[in-house]
C-alpha cells in the first residue's frame, strides 16, 4: 500500500503563518517553518486596537497573530517593529479625526468608539486584501485588481464569485467554430479578408490593437481554429485584461465603482462584461426580483435580436462594479471568436478617448452594442 503513495502529497489547509503559529504556541521547532527555540518568541502584529500617550511616551495596544483580543498587550511604540501597520493606523487616525472634529491630532487617550472604529477598519482591511488576493487568484489575464475602501465599513461583496468568461446557462450551448482563417499575416496579407471577411465585416483593428470601426459594427477575431498566433493583431479581446485596475469604494453613494491605475488610450480594449448567460424569459424572472431589491446586472445581447441576457449579478468579472455614466469613457463592442452565433457574442469595452491613470471607468447603462435602449438598468453593488 505504501508503495502506491509514493510521490502523493495533500494540500494543507492551514496556511504557513498559521502552521508557524501553532508550531509558536506548542513549543516545537520545525526547520522547515523556520522555526526554533531562537525565535519561540517573535510574535508578529495582526493590527492595532487603541493609542494612548504618557509622558510623551506612545502607546499601542496589539492584537497578535495567532492569539484572541483577550490576549492583546499594550506596547511602547520602540518595540514595534510594524512600520507598514504603523503608518496605516495613524493614516486611518487622522482621516477619521477629521471627519468627527475636523482635527488631526490625535488625543493623549482615544474614546471607546474611535478605538472600536480603528479596530473595525483594520479588520476591514483585512477581509478586503484576502478579497484582492481571491481575486487575483481567479484571474487569468495580465491586469492585476486591487481593491481599496477609504470610504466606509464595508467589506468584500457577500454574494459575488469571479469568472473570466461566460458561464453557460441551462439550455444554452454555444457551438464552437469549425473553420479558421489560413493567414500568414492577419493584417497585411488576409486570406479572403480573414476571419472578418469570412463573415462580410471589416477588419476590426490597426497595428496597436485598437479598434477603428465605429460602434455598433461587430468584431470578427481570429479563433483557435485559425492558422495564425498567439501574437496575431486580430487577437485582442481574447487576451483578456491588460491593464491594472482598482475596485473602489465611491464617496458619493454610488457603491463600489473601478479605476484604471494606467493610462489607456483611445480606442484600445479594456475589458469585457460577462456573466451568466440566461434566456429572456429567465432574464425578466430574475428582473422582477432584482428590481424589487433595488440593484440588477442584466445585459441584454440584443444584436440581431432579444433572445438572450447575460447576468452578471452572482457570477461576473471586474466589470460588475462598473457604473453608469451618461458621458462614458467606454463603448460597447459585440465580439464574436470562437462562437458565431449572432444572438450570442461577446461583450467587450473599448475606451473611447484617452482615460487618465487614476480616473474611473464607466460606461452608458442605457445603451447597448446594437444602439438599442435598455429596458432595464444596473445599479451599483
Amino acid at each position: 500500500m505504501a508503495e502506491n503513495l509514493k510521490g502523493c502529497s495533500v494540500c494543507c489547509k492551514s496556511s504557513w503563518n498559521q502552521l508557524q503559529d501553532l508550531c509558536r504556541l506548542a513549543k516545537l521547532s520545525c526547520p522547515a517553518l523556520g522555526i526554533s527555540k531562537r525565535n519561540f518568541y517573535d510574535f508578529e502584529v495582526e493590527y492595532l486596537c487603541d493609542y494612548k500617550k504618557i509622558r510623551e511616551q506612545e502607546y499601542y495596544l496589539v492584537k497578535w497573530r495567532g492569539y484572541p483580543e483577550s490576549e492583546s498587550t499594550w506596547e511602547p511604540r520602540q518595540n514595534l517593529k510594524c512600520v507598514r501597520i504603523l503608518k496605516q493606523f495613524h493614516k486611518d487616525l487622522e482621516r477619521e479625526l477629521l471627519r468627527r472634529h475636523h482635527r488631526s491630532k490625535p488625543p493623549r487617550h482615544l474614546d471607546p468608539s474611535l478605538a472600536n472604529y480603528l479596530v473595525q477598519k483594520a479588520k476591514q482591511r483585512r477581509a478586503l486584501r484576502r478579497w484582492e488576493q481571491e481575486l487575483n487568484a481567479k484571474r487569468n489575464h495580465l491586469g492585476r485588481i486591487t481593491v481599496e475602501n477609504e470610504v466606509d465599513l464595508d467589506g468584500p461583496p457577500r454574494a459575488f464569485v469571479y469568472i473570466n468568461e461566460y458561464r453557460v446557462g441551462e439550455g444554452i450551448t454555444l457551438n464552437q467554430v469549425a473553420v479558421g482563417c489560413e493567414c500568414q499575416d492577419c493584417l497585411w496579407a488576409p486570406v479572403g479578408g480573414c476571419c472578418p471577411g469570412a463573415s462580410l465585416h471589416k477588419f476590426a483593428y490597426n497595428d496597436q490593437g485598437q479598434v477603428r470601426l465605429r460602434a455598433g459594427l461587430p468584431i470578427y477575431e481570429c479563433n483557435s481554429r485559425c492558422s495564425c498566433g498567439y501574437d496575431c493583431p486580430n487577437r485582442v479581446v481574447q487576451k483578456g485584461i491588460r491593464y491594472d485596475l482598482c475596485i473602489f469604494r465611491t464617496d458619493d453613494g454610488r457603491g463600489w465603482g473601478v479605476r484604471t491605475l494606467e493610462k489607456i488610450r483611445k480606442n484600445s480594449f479594456v475589458m469585457e462584461y460577462v456573466g451568466e448567460i440566461i434566456t429572456s424569459e429567465e432574464a425578466e424572472r430574475r428582473g422582477q426580483i432584482y428590481d424589487r431589491q433595488g440593484a440588477t446586472y442584466l445585459f441584454d445581447l440584443d444584436y440581431v435580436e432579444d433572445v438572450y441576457t447575460v447576468d452578471a449579478a452572482y457570477y461576473g468579472n471586474i466589470s460588475h462594479f462598473v457604473n453608469h455614466s451618461c458621458d462614458p469613457n467606454l463603448q460597447v463592442y459585440n465580439v464574436f471568436i470562437d462562437n458565431l452565433d449572432e444572438r450570442l457574442p461577446r461583450i467587450a469595452f473599448f475606451a473611447t478617448r484617452t482615460i487618465r491613470a487614476g480616473e474611473e471607468l464607466t460606461f452608458d447603462y442605457n445603451m447597448q452594442a446594437s444602439g438599442h435602449p435598455v429596458a432595464s438598468n444596473q445599479s451599483p453593488t
